[in-house]
């Protein structure tokens, strides 16, 4: 079932969460930023039957990543730039027909930010491609709009402002959001904005000892430095703005860990897992994945910078970070998630630090603990008396139970683990 035959995609009554009429909608996104300028329609259809088969419901991608002059100020490499050509936006169609046919979402970046840092759209020009937008895409089911693109939006809030007015006005039921640069949030800059429907950030790509890179993109005096601790950016955006928040870019698979130095080691699927559950036991109302090679559709052709890309994307495509993504969204939809909230307070002796912290997440009839390490911990279940107690694993999908909930404090000792996948969820439920 397709879950905008549930209802329009709008915000819960509690502003924590999104669903469709009244059925909960857990968002799994896949970053394919240049979906629709480097892949044939073949190609798009098989990306796209992969992600749906894995459980993914939302394809965040780029309209306009490049324009022909100024291709040189993006990152990756775009092999059609003719965005002017009617021909580009009728292939653009097929691919979100494609979607649709799928059951899944496009959250579209109407540009990259750069187009608009470098004055390619800008206040003279963003009405008329705010109308453009409205008109060709305003009445479609499975449109989610993201403004933004790796950008702070401080210098170009007017250009924002009047698109997303455009587009609120125009258009008919269609979220909208806001992508911003690394290590920042939406909240930001319009954590005041009538027209913000949900709020996101971007985690980013760097280790707890990787602040200040000296790199193009190093903000972290400036803003502010939370490491590979996604989780706080979730509990910053609920304290600035009551709306749903999400993490839209966190460390892809396979991309070098700070993005910039070859010497340094690859993000792993581990890692992923990590920022998954960590962000979404915190509040947020989904998570977003992406793989280093898949994001760029990256193959022998490819030129610029590439993160380190070693794989071709459809190769990349069947990474094993990508089929686990779908075991978290299925736990989340195995309960009503909306009433949850972050629940550290259960653990008997304290939250740890980095590494070693328990993220607890719980309801009114059910509590996930999820444990990095598999080290042992102690929880509150006085609550939960009686409730059925089972171990997740997040590498594989699969519940092992252990038995009933005695309430009181209970001694979680997960199994001792034999590889590299040691991170495990108490799952209580009644």
């Amino acid at each position: 079932m397709k879950p905008w035959e549930n209802g329009v995609l709008r915000v819960s009554g509690n502003h924590r969460y999104l669903q469709n009429g009244n059925v909960p909608f857990f968002w799994l996104g896949d970053t394919a930023w240049l979906i629709f300028a480097n892949l044939k329609e073949q190609e798009t259809y098989d990306y796209l039957k992969n992600r749906a088969a894995k459980g993914f419901n939302v394809i965040q991608a780029v309209l306009v990543y490049a324009t022909p002059e100024l291709s040189d100020i993006n990152k990756m490499s775009v092999k059609d730039c003719d965005h002017g050509s009617l021909s580009y936006w009728e292939h653009c169609d097929r691919v979100i027909d494609m979607a649709e046919e799928l059951g899944m979402y496009m959250a579209l970046l109407p540009s990259w930010g750069s187009l608009v840092k470098w004055g390619v759209i800008n206040n003279e020009n963003i009405e008329r491609y705010g109308a453009f937008l409205a008109e060709r895409y305003g009445n479609r089911k499975n449109i989610i709009w993201l403004l933004g693109g790796d950008i702070k939006a401080a210098a170009y809030r007017p250009v924002y402002d009047t698109l997303a007015a455009i587009l609120r006005e125009k258009t008919h039921d269609q979220l909208i959001g806001f992508h911003p640069f690394g290590r920042c949030s939406s909240t930001m800059w319009f954590a005041d904005a009538e027209w913000l429907d949900f709020n996101m950030f971007q985690s980013g790509h760097r280790r707890y000892d990787q602040g200040s890179l000296g790199s193009w993109d190093d903000n972290a005096v400036k803003d502010g430095f939370f490491g590979e601790d996604s989780w706080r950016y979730v509990l910053r955006d609920r304290e600035l703005c009551d709306k749903p928040t999400l993490d839209g870019e966190p460390s892809y698979e396979r991309i070098l860990q700070g993005l910039h130095d070859k010497t340094q080691p690859y993000w792993t699927a581990k890692d992923v897992r990590r920022y998954a559950y960590w962000s979404v036991f915190a509040g947020a109302c989904g998570h977003t994945y992406g793989d280093n090679s898949v994001m760029q559709f990256y193959t022998e052709e490819s030129e610029g910078v590439t993160y380190g890309a070693e794989d071709y994307w459809q190769d990349a495509m069947h990474h094993e970070g990508s089929g686990q993504m779908g075991h978290l969204k299925r736990l989340m939809e195995s309960v009503d998630f909306r009433d949850g909230i972050i629940r550290d307070d259960l653990l008997v002796n304290g939250q740890g630090e980095k590494y070693e912290r328990i993220a607890v997440f719980a309801g009114k009839d059910f509590l996930f603990a999820y444990d990095y390490l598999g080290i042992p911990f102690a929880i509150d279940l006085s609550r939960y008396a009686g409730a059925e107690l089972w171990y997740f694993m997040p590498a594989t999908g699969v519940f092992s139970y252990i038995g009933r909930s005695g309430g009181g404090c209970y001694h979680c000792r997960p199994p001792r683990c034999y590889d590299e996948n040691s991170d495990i969820v108490l799952v209580v439920k009644e």
